[in-house]
Protein backbone atom coordinates (compact mmCIF):
# COMPACT_ATOMS: atom_id res chain seq x y z
CA UNK A 1 0.00 0.00 0.00
CA UNK A 2 3.10 1.74 0.42
CA UNK A 3 2.46 3.09 -3.38
CA UNK A 4 -1.02 4.46 -3.20
CA UNK A 5 -1.36 8.10 -4.10
CA UNK A 6 -2.55 10.41 -1.09
CA UNK A 7 -3.96 13.69 -0.99
CA UNK A 8 -3.57 16.24 2.12
CA UNK A 9 -6.78 16.95 4.56
CA UNK A 10 -6.44 19.54 7.29
CA UNK A 11 -8.48 19.27 10.23
CA UNK A 12 -9.00 22.68 11.85
CA UNK A 13 -10.69 24.02 14.80
CA UNK A 14 -10.83 24.84 18.32
CA UNK A 15 -8.90 23.37 21.44
CA UNK A 16 -11.28 20.48 22.72
CA UNK A 17 -13.62 20.50 20.03
CA UNK A 18 -12.56 17.03 19.55
CA UNK A 19 -10.62 17.00 16.06
CA UNK A 20 -8.32 13.89 17.71
CA UNK A 21 -10.88 11.95 18.45
CA UNK A 22 -12.40 12.58 15.49
CA UNK A 23 -9.18 11.88 13.01
CA UNK A 24 -9.22 9.00 15.14
CA UNK A 25 -12.65 7.27 14.53
CA UNK A 26 -12.16 8.34 10.77
CA UNK A 27 -8.68 6.56 10.39
CA UNK A 28 -9.44 3.45 12.60
CA UNK A 29 -13.28 3.42 13.01
CA UNK A 30 -12.87 3.32 16.80
CA UNK A 31 -13.55 5.78 19.63
CA UNK A 32 -10.21 7.44 20.87
CA UNK A 33 -9.84 6.29 24.93
CA UNK A 34 -7.89 8.84 25.85
CA UNK A 35 -7.85 12.14 24.03
CA UNK A 36 -4.65 14.34 24.75
CA UNK A 37 -4.53 18.09 23.63
CA UNK A 38 -2.58 18.47 20.12
CA UNK A 39 0.78 20.35 20.58
CA UNK A 40 1.68 21.41 16.78
CA UNK A 41 0.14 18.89 14.55
CA UNK A 42 -0.44 15.30 13.89
CA UNK A 43 -1.28 13.32 11.37
CA UNK A 44 -3.05 10.27 10.58
CA UNK A 45 -4.33 8.46 7.72
CA UNK A 46 -7.58 6.63 6.63
CA UNK A 47 -7.80 4.22 3.49
CA UNK A 48 -10.42 5.57 0.86
CA UNK A 49 -12.09 4.11 -2.09
CA UNK A 50 -12.66 6.15 -4.70
CA UNK A 51 -15.57 5.99 -6.87
CA UNK A 52 -16.35 2.89 -4.72
CA UNK A 53 -18.39 0.22 -6.56
CA UNK A 54 -17.98 2.10 -9.74
CA UNK A 55 -15.59 1.17 -12.82
CA UNK A 56 -13.77 4.22 -11.69
CA UNK A 57 -12.67 2.88 -8.36
CA UNK A 58 -9.52 3.69 -6.24
CA UNK A 59 -7.73 3.52 -3.47
CA UNK A 60 -5.89 6.04 -2.43
CA UNK A 61 -4.17 7.93 1.54
CA UNK A 62 -6.38 10.14 3.03
CA UNK A 63 -3.91 12.15 5.35
CA UNK A 64 -5.77 14.33 8.16
CA UNK A 65 -3.61 16.87 9.61
CA UNK A 66 -5.12 17.49 13.31
CA UNK A 67 -3.45 20.89 13.81
CA UNK A 68 -3.43 22.10 17.74
CA UNK A 69 -6.15 24.58 18.17
CA UNK A 70 -4.10 26.48 20.69
CA UNK A 71 -4.87 30.77 20.08
CA UNK A 72 -2.13 33.17 21.02
CA UNK A 73 0.11 36.03 20.05
CA UNK A 74 -0.55 36.40 15.88
CA UNK A 75 3.00 36.43 15.23
CA UNK A 76 4.24 33.25 16.93
CA UNK A 77 0.79 31.30 16.64
CA UNK A 78 0.10 31.87 12.74
CA UNK A 79 3.71 31.57 12.04
CA UNK A 80 4.11 28.18 13.55
CA UNK A 81 0.66 26.88 11.73
CA UNK A 82 1.74 28.03 8.95
CA UNK A 83 4.15 25.65 7.22
CA UNK A 84 1.20 23.00 7.83
CA UNK A 85 -0.85 24.70 5.56
CA UNK A 86 1.07 24.07 2.42
CA UNK A 87 0.10 22.14 -0.63
CA UNK A 88 -3.40 21.11 1.48
CA UNK A 89 -6.28 19.73 -1.20
CA UNK A 90 -9.17 20.01 1.15
CA UNK A 91 -10.27 21.16 4.69
CA UNK A 92 -12.34 20.04 7.36
CA UNK A 93 -13.87 22.17 9.91
CA UNK A 94 -14.74 21.10 13.21
CA UNK A 95 -16.94 22.74 15.69
CA UNK A 96 -18.30 21.95 19.49
CA UNK A 97 -22.08 22.28 18.74
CA UNK A 98 -22.84 23.13 22.44
CA UNK A 99 -20.16 25.69 22.49
CA UNK A 100 -21.03 28.39 19.75
CA UNK A 101 -18.09 30.48 19.77
CA UNK A 102 -16.24 27.39 18.20
CA UNK A 103 -19.11 27.45 15.41
CA UNK A 104 -17.92 31.34 15.19
CA UNK A 105 -13.96 31.31 15.37
CA UNK A 106 -14.34 28.47 12.24
CA UNK A 107 -14.90 31.57 10.11
CA UNK A 108 -11.29 32.83 11.26
CA UNK A 109 -9.91 28.89 10.81
CA UNK A 110 -11.21 28.89 7.29
CA UNK A 111 -9.26 32.45 6.54
CA UNK A 112 -6.39 31.88 8.03
CA UNK A 113 -5.86 28.34 6.47
CA UNK A 114 -6.71 29.96 3.20
CA UNK A 115 -4.28 32.80 3.92
CA UNK A 116 -7.07 35.34 3.35
CA UNK A 117 -7.26 35.93 7.18
CA UNK A 118 -6.49 40.10 7.75
CA UNK A 119 -7.56 39.78 11.40
CA UNK A 120 -4.73 38.53 14.49
CA UNK A 121 -5.05 35.12 16.02
CA UNK A 122 -7.59 34.88 18.54
CA UNK A 123 -9.99 37.72 17.53
CA UNK A 124 -13.66 35.85 16.49
CA UNK A 125 -14.84 36.95 13.27
CA UNK A 126 -18.45 36.50 13.30
CA UNK A 127 -21.33 36.02 10.38
CA UNK A 128 -21.58 39.69 10.61
CA UNK A 129 -18.48 40.54 9.74
CA UNK A 130 -17.94 37.66 6.99
CA UNK A 131 -18.14 37.93 3.36
CA UNK A 132 -19.28 34.47 1.96
CA UNK A 133 -17.79 36.12 -1.29
CA UNK A 134 -14.49 35.00 0.12
CA UNK A 135 -15.47 31.56 -0.81
CA UNK A 136 -17.69 32.32 -3.90
CA UNK A 137 -14.30 30.82 -6.16
CA UNK A 138 -12.64 28.70 -3.39
CA UNK A 139 -11.49 25.61 -5.43
CA UNK A 140 -10.33 23.53 -2.10
CA UNK A 141 -13.18 21.83 -0.93
CA UNK A 142 -14.62 22.03 2.74
CA UNK A 143 -16.74 20.01 4.89
CA UNK A 144 -17.92 21.15 8.57
CA UNK A 145 -18.87 19.11 11.05
CA UNK A 146 -19.97 19.36 14.57
CA UNK A 147 -18.93 17.47 17.31
CA UNK A 148 -20.76 16.43 20.76
CA UNK A 149 -24.60 16.48 19.34
CA UNK A 150 -25.23 13.95 21.48
CA UNK A 151 -24.87 16.58 24.70
CA UNK A 152 -27.28 18.89 22.91
CA UNK A 153 -30.75 18.67 24.83
CA UNK A 154 -34.08 17.29 22.11
CA UNK A 155 -35.72 20.38 23.17
CA UNK A 156 -32.84 22.71 21.49
CA UNK A 157 -31.42 20.57 19.28
CA UNK A 158 -33.74 21.94 16.21
CA UNK A 159 -32.28 25.64 16.87
CA UNK A 160 -28.63 23.87 16.97
CA UNK A 161 -28.88 22.12 13.96
CA UNK A 162 -30.75 25.35 12.17
CA UNK A 163 -27.60 27.60 13.44
CA UNK A 164 -24.90 24.86 11.62
CA UNK A 165 -26.27 24.29 8.58
CA UNK A 166 -26.50 27.96 7.70
CA UNK A 167 -22.62 27.93 8.76
CA UNK A 168 -22.07 25.18 6.34
CA UNK A 169 -23.73 27.22 4.01
CA UNK A 170 -21.52 30.07 4.16
CA UNK A 171 -18.60 28.07 3.29
CA UNK A 172 -20.27 26.14 0.58
CA UNK A 173 -20.18 23.30 2.03
CA UNK A 174 -21.94 20.14 3.33
CA UNK A 175 -22.21 19.20 7.00
CA UNK A 176 -22.02 16.61 9.37
CA UNK A 177 -22.85 16.31 12.96
CA UNK A 178 -22.09 13.63 14.71
CA UNK A 179 -21.17 12.22 18.68
CA UNK A 180 -17.20 10.85 17.91
CA UNK A 181 -17.63 8.37 20.91
CA UNK A 182 -20.24 6.66 18.49
CA UNK A 183 -19.28 5.15 15.60
CA UNK A 184 -22.68 4.50 14.32
CA UNK A 185 -22.73 8.04 13.38
CA UNK A 186 -20.90 7.11 10.77
CA UNK A 187 -22.01 3.73 9.80
CA UNK A 188 -21.82 2.36 6.25
CA UNK A 189 -24.59 3.55 4.25
CA UNK A 190 -25.77 6.32 6.78
CA UNK A 191 -26.17 9.41 5.06
CA UNK A 192 -23.18 10.55 7.17
CA UNK A 193 -21.03 7.78 5.91
CA UNK A 194 -22.22 8.95 2.16
CA UNK A 195 -21.38 12.65 2.44
CA UNK A 196 -17.84 12.05 3.93
CA UNK A 197 -17.36 9.44 1.22
CA UNK A 198 -18.58 12.02 -1.10
CA UNK A 199 -15.99 15.06 0.56
CA UNK A 200 -13.14 12.95 -0.30
CA UNK A 201 -14.08 11.76 -3.49
CA UNK A 202 -14.28 15.46 -4.03
CA UNK A 203 -10.80 16.05 -2.44
CA UNK A 204 -8.95 13.79 -5.01
CA UNK A 205 -10.86 14.66 -8.39
CA UNK A 206 -9.47 17.93 -7.61
CA UNK A 207 -6.06 16.78 -6.63
CA UNK A 208 -5.71 14.35 -9.33
CA UNK A 209 -8.30 14.89 -12.22
CA UNK A 210 -8.20 19.07 -12.47
CA UNK A 211 -6.16 20.78 -14.32
CA UNK A 212 -4.39 22.73 -11.93
CA UNK A 213 -5.16 20.23 -9.10
CA UNK A 214 -6.35 23.23 -6.81
CA UNK A 215 -4.23 22.53 -3.87
CA UNK A 216 -3.15 25.68 -1.89
CA UNK A 217 0.54 26.59 -2.88
CA UNK A 218 3.21 25.89 -0.48
CA UNK A 219 6.81 23.71 -0.18
CA UNK A 220 7.04 20.85 -2.43
CA UNK A 221 5.87 17.82 -0.65
CA UNK A 222 7.87 15.24 1.78
CA UNK A 223 7.24 11.83 1.59
CA UNK A 224 6.01 10.61 4.87
CA UNK A 225 6.23 6.70 3.94
CA UNK A 226 9.44 4.74 6.08
CA UNK A 227 11.68 2.40 3.41
CA UNK A 228 8.90 -0.56 4.35
CA UNK A 229 5.67 1.60 3.77
CA UNK A 230 4.65 2.20 7.35
CA UNK A 231 3.39 6.05 7.89
CA UNK A 232 5.48 7.99 10.07
CA UNK A 233 3.19 10.03 12.67
CA UNK A 234 4.55 13.23 13.19
CA UNK A 235 4.26 15.62 15.81
CA UNK A 236 5.58 19.12 15.62
CA UNK A 237 5.90 20.88 18.69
Amino acid sequence: MASLERVKVLVLGDSGVGKSSLVHLLCHNQVLGNPSWTVGCSVDVRVHDYKEGTPAEKTYYIELWDVGGSVGNASSIKSTRAVFYNSVNGVILVHDCTNKKSSQNLYRWSLEALNKDSSPTGVIVTNGDYDREQFADNPIPLLVIGTKLDQIHETKRNEVLTRTAFLAEDFNAEEINLDCTNPRYLAAGSSNAVKLSRFFDKVIERRYFSRDGNQLPGFADRKRFGASGTLKILHYD
